[in-house]
């Protein structure tokens, strides 16, 4: 594992120095950070508590929703561009070339792609874990929650993003693969509805579309499993959160993610290089 340990190292310190990925993780802390002054301007109190209700609520809300786009874009971004530089530009060939076989390069980089992907998480949660933490003075466990269970989700999305990036020789491809891929992991609960209501239809086209959605909904991760928006905006910052089996939830993540890594491999083992 000497050899994978030494790639993920050098392809996590070769992330972190990309512009684009910095200028990402900048812009979300300055609109985390941003939203402690967008609530200034309000001034509806709650009277038991001496604080805007309202304006702790704008705070999660742009919070959240600043981790979930920020952090997707730096999720697809890493990973659909890890890989396609080094064989564009024949790095690949001197490192195969040396006592390195093919998986433990492409384990190498999935996890120095998840090193990146956990740090910048890391610093937007925290930030906003400090920026509730300093409105209600009360540990926000339940943002903790959240952030697992986004982890898992930018996990999902990277390892497919991760196995398109394989095929390709440029980064713009996985990128696009990787957001379509975001997309329908959050249109899943669609296609069920879809499959539903052609069941109850005698047109056979209808049927023929509900069996395709009905097949789709059950091999595509379903992304909303993991979504704790609705939880952090109305619950208690400290609560527990609910109808979330969390344990379940992490090996759900972890199978697509070892599916994605699997079929990353016997892509890239098949690849004249």
């Amino acid at each position: 594992m000497g050899g994978v340990w030494s790639i993920a190292v050098y392809t996590f310190r070769e992330g972190i120095r990309k512009k684009i990925l910095i200028g990402i993780l900048i812009l979300s802390i300055m609109v985390i950070f941003g939203s402690q002054f967008m609530t200034a301007f309000l001034t509806t109190t709650s009277e038991t508590t001496g604080q805007s209700e309202l304006d702790i609520k704008l705070i999660k809300d742009i919070c959240v929703t600043a981790i979930a786009i920020f952090g997707m874009l730096i999720t697809i971004f890493v990973s659909a561009s890890v890989v396609p530089p080094e064989v564009e530009n024949k790095v690949v060939y001197t490192v195969l070339s040396k006592p390195v076989r093919r998986y433990q390069y492409l384990l190498g980089k999935f996890l120095g792609v998840q090193f990146i992907i956990i740090i910048n998480l890391a610093l937007m949660g925290g930030l906003f874990f400090f920026a509730l933490y300093l409105k209600e003075r009360v540990m926000p466990t339940l943002l903790l929650w959240s952030i697992l269970l986004t982890y898992f989700q930018f996990l999902i999305v990277s390892a497919f993003t991760f196995a398109i990036s394989c095929t390709s020789t440029s980064s713009i491809l996985p990128a696009i693969g990787g957001l379509f891929i975001y997309v329908l992991g959050n249109l899943t609960e669609y296609l069920k509805d879809v499959s539903d209501r052609a069941g109850q239809t005698e047109n056979t086209l209808d049927w023929l579309i509900g069996r395709a959605a009905y097949g789709l909904w059950q091999v595509l991760p379903n992304l909303q499993y993991f979504n704790l928006k609705d939880q952090i905006l109305y619950l208690q910052v400290n609560d527990a959160p609910r109808d979330a089996m969390i344990p379940e939830l992490v090996i759900y993540a972890l199978t697509y993610g070892i599916a994605g890594y699997l079929m990353s491999y016997w892509i890239f083992r098949r690849k004249e290089l």
